[in-house]
């Protein structure tokens, strides 16, 4: 028995690589297949199945490419709905791998189609389970991404869990080792833990969810707090479940190197530029009206929070970043690259072109400022929950994912000057981009953020009640 996970940090996903005896299945691909097309490769193993928990909203499953890859058959748990070439199993079907079996659990709740795989040794002892986003380490799947179909409500599908939980999940050994579809800091559940896996016995004891001691009490604490889920969920549920073009032809359209010339003329109203530079490089000089979401920081979910998927991307890169930019772009359902900016930022500058900054300031700086510039606003782009656990007096909190809304900056002026600040500086260079894409060019980016703003000397740092989302 060999099983492997292969975690993708940027959007806190687990996929997972089983095999024995040469025979080997992958649940929960993401879109670049290539990891488990080499694994398979260098342990001499044929990939057999390839198990999907349910329909991702989060990231697009590398599932069909991998099944055009292989031969492989694509499984999917009960009551799964697609017109794809899949194959749905029975809730306790079994699937045969070299010496154990891998056994469907439906367990309905985060979607209606959700199921866990339960691996079996050669002697028909449960050893783990791949929970998907039913259960995680300390929490469970949201159950708020699904009620629209069949009029199903939150409620439905949080009773819908708390039985599958306690008819599927509760029954196993303790020492049954849980292998969750997603780790700290995914938007698939509320709090997730930091580990990526537990065991059946830790999370009963651990879990606040599965301590809870009713169904009504269950569904009271699985459904409140829930915060907001990114915008690009339910376009990527629905690719995951329509189809989608092969990401080579998507790489092919994406990696045509433009001189600055051509890259000039194909700017116009509706394309996005997109500079995937770091932050700290991006402020010192990048091209008028380009958005920043760097490569080092949650660079998938942001960008699929914040930009339209209708529209047509030009990248500007690190040399040599232009490939994982686009594959990391593809990974939540873009695929409008037309081609990156040859030789990067430097090309566009040494030819003469325009460029524009930004302009960073210290935190000390800012607190000195604060009383002698009557026009001086604090703009915090943290979630609601982190400006409520402290921030500093009259700051205005507009989380990230909502500045590109023209409708919440109504209140900031002209003769405002902004200073804005995220916990650690990533969001807020994203924040000042989008800002001066959109015409507001007064401001400033405050390096280090809250994080070396809350450390000053005589700072009035206000909390308020705790905020969940």
């Amino acid at each position: 028995m060999f099983i492997k996970q292969l975690y993708t940090g940027c959007l806190s996903e687990a996929a997972y690589y089983i095999e024995s005896n040469g025979e080997a299945a992958i649940i929960d691909p993401i879109r670049d297949i290539d990891p488990y097309l080499e694994l398979a490769n260098k342990r001499k193993a044929r990939i057999k199945y390839i198990f999907e928990t349910h329909f991702h909203a989060d990231f697009i499953s590398g599932h069909m490419d991998l099944s055009d890859a292989t031969g492989a058959p694509i499984i999917y748990g009960p009551q799964t709905q697609t017109k794809l070439p899949v194959h749905i199993a029975r809730d306790g079907e079994k699937f045969q791998l070299g010496i154990l079996t891998i056994e469907v659990l439906h367990t309905p709740g985060h979607t209606l189609e959700s199921a866990c795989y339960l691996l079996k040794d050669k002697n028909g002892k449960d050893h783990c389970v791949f929970t998907g986003d039913t259960l995680f380490v300390g929490d469970v799947g949201r159950p708020d991404l699904a009620q629209k179909e069949n009029e199903i409500t939150v409620n439905d599908l949080a009773g819908m869990m708390y039985d599958s939980l306690h008819a599927k999940l509760f029954p196993l050994p303790d020492d049954v080792i849980v292998y969750p579809a997603h780790g700290p800091g995914s938007a698939c559940g509320k709090n997730l833990g930091p580990d990526t896996q537990s065991t059946i016995g830790m999370e009963k004891q651990t879990n606040y969810a599965l301590k809870a001691d009713t169904k009504e009490e269950f569904i009271r604490v699985v459904t409140e707090g829930i915060p907001r889920p990114p915008q690009y969920f339910p376009i990527n549920a629905m690719i995951n479940k329509q189809g989608y073009e092969s990401l080579n032809e998507i790489l092919k359209q994406g990696l045509e190197a433009l001189p600055v010339d051509e890259f000039k003329k194909r700017i116009n109203e509706d394309i996005i530029v997109l500079d995937t530079r770091s932050g700290e490089t991006f402020t010192s000089g990048f091209v008028p009206g380009s958005i920043n979401i760097g490569l080092e920081g949650r660079f998938a979910e942001w960008a699929g929070s914040l930009l339209p998927f209708d529209r047509t991307i030009l990248l500007i890169t690190e040399p040599g970043k232009e490939k994982e930019s686009i594959i990391r772009l593809a990974r939540v359902g873009f695929n409008k690259m037309s081609g990156y900016l040859k030789g990067g930022f430097d090309s566009w500058k040494n030819a003469g072109e325009k460029t524009d900054m930004i302009i960073d300031v210290e935190s000390d700086e800012l607190i000195m400022d604060i009383p002698y510039d009557k026009n001086l606003v604090v703009l915090d782009v943290r979630k609601p929950a982190e400006y409520a656990d402290g921030h500093l007096k009259n700051a205005v909190n507009i989380p990230l994912d909502e500045l590109t809304d023209p409708g919440n900056l109504s209140d900031i002026e002209d003769s405002n000057n902004l200073y804005i600040h995220c916990a650690a500086g990533y969001r807020s260079v994203i924040a000042a981009s989008l800002l001066k894409r959109q015409g507001i060019h007064n401001l400033r980016n405050v390096s280090g953020g809250w994080d070396k703003i809350q450390t000053l000397q005589n700072v009035e740092i206000i909390k308020e009640a705790a905020v969940l989302n």
